[in-house]
Order: C-alpha cells, then sequence, then structure tokens
C-alpha cells in the first residue's frame, strides 16, 4: 500500500537537533496512521511517537515528551520527527512505520548523539 524511506539522520553532539523526515508513496497516505520508531543493536523496539491521520492528534513516549516532535505533510506525503535537546541514549536507529490502514516499515535512518 505504501512505501517508507527515512532521511535525516547522522551524528550530533549531545543538545544538538535533527529533523528527521520519511517520504511516502501512494495516493493514501493522509488515511495512514503513522508513527516513528527507534531500536538499538540487541534491544528491543521503542515506539517513540504516532500521529494520528490528520495531524490533530500526537503520543510520545516518556523518554522523548517535550524533546521531540512529530509532525506530518499530507500535501506532500511526509512524516517529520524533530528531535531537540538530543542525548546519548538516543542513539538508535530510526524507523518511519505505517500503522494502518496497513502495516509498512521504512529502512531506517541511524541517528547517533556522541561528543
Amino acid at each position: 500500500q505504501v512505501q517508507l524511506v527515512e532521511s535525516g539522520g547522522g551524528l550530533v553532539q549531545p543538545g544538538g537537533s535533527l529533523r528527521l523526515s520519511c517520504a511516502a508513496s501512494g495516493a493514501t497516505f493522509r488515511t495512514y496512521v503513522m508513527s516513528w520508531y527507534r531500536q538499538r543493536p540487541g534491544k528491543e523496539r521503542e515506539l517513540v511517537a504516532v500521529i494520528n491521520i490528520d495531524g490533530t492528534g500526537t503520543t510520545y513516549a516518556d523518554s522523548v515528551k517535550g524533546r521531540f516532535t512529530i509532525s506530518r505533510d499530507n500535501a506532500e506525503n511526509k512524516v517529520h520527527l524533530q528531535m531537540n535537546s538530543l542525548k546519548p541514549e538516543d542513539t538508535a536507529m530510526y524507523y518511519c512505520v505505517a500503522i494502518s490502514p496497513r502495516r509498512a516499515w521504512g529502512q531506517g535512518t541511524q541517528v547517533t548523539v556522541s561528543s
């Protein structure tokens, strides 16, 4: 139903910011609940943020609340994750994930927070 491609990851210092983007294919993007997950090697995946189909409702993991903001631009078929005040523990592979009506995962983009 959809294909997702993340971008924007990289190396950043603690306290810095990154903006992740997810480009989605398909004409039905605006009907999808979207999310960001993250995962460190050997550890379980963590749901970071969720956004509803029109962008009016969002939820966040407690670990990122107040620092990260998920948003979407349905006209451009994009989801973003603005990441501020980054901490070393935010280091992970970040995935754009479609929740519904069909499940889909992007390829992931690496975020490394280190001095």
